[in-house]
């Protein structure tokens, strides 16, 4: 199936369709095009490639929309991508009902990404709590397999009310 970003809110899925799916089968339904993902996804020209338990790949290739006044691709386009797959990746290990929420990351520029460069930023997690997580991620051409950037992040998570 092919993914497509949510145009509308009446495409997004709503907070209790979400919270009855575990993470994993939550960003699986979003990869085979069987949920919306979020609009974000679009505008940005990133979509999830790939998905197992603690592990996300995001795909994406950046364009002329996409960069900055001196020319090159934006940092925060760098940002979104890492955000994006560390998040994911952290729902992945996450109980139907469980929720979580970037509490900070952090993002490592190595090299300039050339515009029209689909890239694979792969984000892993390195701990999984009750009440927080922490991923790690790094972006790399498909083409030439090159560094371009690194990151991390925490994650709050949100046990069920009960």
């Amino acid at each position: 199936m092919t993914q497509h970003p949510a145009r509308t809110p009446q495409d997004m899925p709503t907070r209790d369709e979400v919270l009855a799916l575990s993470g994993l089968a939550f960003i699986e339904a979003i990869r085979d095009g069987k949920l919306a993902g979020p609009p974000i996804s679009g505008v940005m020209n990133i979509h999830v490639h790939a998905a197992e338990r603690g592990c996300v790949r995001f795909r994406g290739t950046p364009r002329f929309e996409h960069l900055n006044p001196m020319g090159g691709v934006h940092g925060g386009w760098y940002g979104t991508i890492l955000d994006s797959a560390l998040a994911c990746a952290i729902s992945t290990v996450l109980d139907a009902g469980v929720g979580q929420t970037t509490l900070e990351y952090k993002v490592n520029l190595t090299r300039a990404i050339p515009l029209d460069l689909e890239v694979e930023c792969t984000a892993r997690v390195q701990h999984a709590g009750r009440t927080t997580a922490v991923a790690e991620a790094e972006i790399r051409g498909v083409a030439d397999g090159r560094l371009y950037a690194t990151g991390s992040t925490t994650c709050l998570i949100f046990q069920p009310r009960g």
